[in-house]
């Protein structure tokens, strides 16, 4: 008899979706091997109802996570991180997994060599350094919002290749410390693994020929929350319906123009604001909760508004829907540049979108069929892959991993 291996999970707990995907692939992996979760406490709305626990381990704040996004700057220093790894090999020595498997934990980068533990890097396509797409979208940084988004582009596109160096700049001195090599750039650092999971499609976000063969595409991880339905859920009327919900980092300022828009183009709207807004109802063909089951609301709408991050939108996609993404930081432009390309959706920057801009996005998503067409598309290719069953399968064939 095989004996069941034991996998970590560690959630670097700075948005929902860096905890929500080791919880569902912790789920999928239970029944076979012995799995746990270690995270700091903030996004613990994940573990509802998957009779998961939670080890304890340190995060930044996600507040001072996303105040870093909006200024461009580093997202760790030399000493949080230090901390970090301190923290993480503890934790490895004490619970002697088999394999551990972090979701832009970057210290795991040092502290799983130092502990001996076969790592494997769970990211989004889009960051690797193969990726056949090499132009960054700018993001509103404060560079944007100073110098307007067309001239600050092109600072933007001159200073990208020195800022991603920056980036990388806290971990490889720390990795230098340790006696190990440097990255080039951040790109390297957010992908580096002894396997690196790439969570889509290589449809949807391709990488060139040379990638190398210990990174592996296991599919979209879709996620939604265990929360019952509100009361007014089968009191919607009939008619075009959006699900709007800008997540735990979107620019939650945007519902009442959101709501404005959406009312004056005929569409209903329910709404979940993940507990950041006290915002009310604006009419009676609008719906608003703290959160709602995100699978079930998306399959129920026409089309999906999101902040452009990967978790909503493959949710909305998964689903066959469509998505106009409100996108502020890289990552959320880049998620949906991809999607975009596919004709799945509209990419709309969060920090100077004008009500015009909504009201055109809104009119194509309701007007122009081939949005859903194109969703449907992705869908059919998610379709294909079952991340937590492609994870086990990894590990089963990777030895001691």
């Amino acid at each position: 008899m095989t004996a069941r291996r034991r996998v970590l999970f560690v959630a670097e707990a700075v948005s929902l979706a860096h905890v929500a995907r080791p919880v569902v692939l912790a789920q999928a992996l239970a029944p076979e091997c012995d799995v746990s979760i270690a995270a700091a406490g903030a996004f613990d709305l994940c573990l509802r109802g998957t009779g998961l626990s939670r080890i304890g381990l340190d995060s930044i704040p996600p507040a001072l996570f996303l105040e870093r996004l909006a200024e461009g700057a580093p997202l760790y220093t030399q000493a949080e991180l230090a901390r970090y790894v301190e923290q993480d090999v503890e934790l490895l020595q004490r619970e002697k997994p088999d394999v551990v498997v972090g979701d832009f934990r970057l210290s795991l980068s040092v502290s799983a060599r130092l502990a001996g533990i076969p790592y494997m890097a769970l990211c989004n396509a889009h960051w690797s350094p193969w990726s056949v797409h090499r132009r960054f979208p700018l993001p509103d940084i404060t560079l944007t919002r100073l110098l307007g988004p067309a001239f600050a582009t092109l600072i933007f596109r001159m200073a990208q290749p020195i800022a991603f160096r920056l980036h990388a700049r806290p971990l490889n001195a720390l990795r230098r410390k340790h006696g190990l090599s440097t990255f080039p750039d951040v790109r390297y650092a957010y992908t580096d693994g002894d396997l690196t999971l790439y969570a889509d499609t290589p449809s949807l976000v391709p990488v060139s020929a040379d990638c190398p063969s210990n990174h592996h595409f296991i599919g979209p991880i879709v996620w939604s929350p265990d929360t019952p339905l509100p009361e007014w859920w089968s009191q919607i009327p009939d008619g075009p319906l959006a699900y709007v919900t800008l997540g735990s980092t979107g620019r939650v300022d945007l519902l009442p123009a959101l709501f404005e828009v959406l009312e004056h183009q005929g569409v209903r709207c329910m709404t979940a604001t993940a507990g950041r807004s006290n915002i009310a109802a604006s009419s009676a063909s609008c719906f608003v909760a703290d959160y709602l089951p995100g699978a079930a609301a998306a399959a129920r709408a026409d089309f999906v508004i999101c902040n452009g991050g990967s978790a909503t939108v493959y949710q909305a996609l998964s689903e066959g829907r469509p998505v106009i993404g409100l996108c502020s930081n890289m990552d959320q432009f880049l998620t949906m540049s991809r999607v975009q390309d596919a004709g799945a959706g509209i990419c709309l920057r969060a920090g100077t979108v004008e009500r015009n801009e909504l009201k055109a996005a809104v009119e194509r998503m309701v007007g122009e069929p081939g949005f859903k067409a194109a969703a449907t598309h992705v869908r059919a290719d998610f379709s294909g892959f079952d991340a937590g069953m492609r994870l086990h399968d990894l590990i089963r064939a990777h030895g001691k991993v």
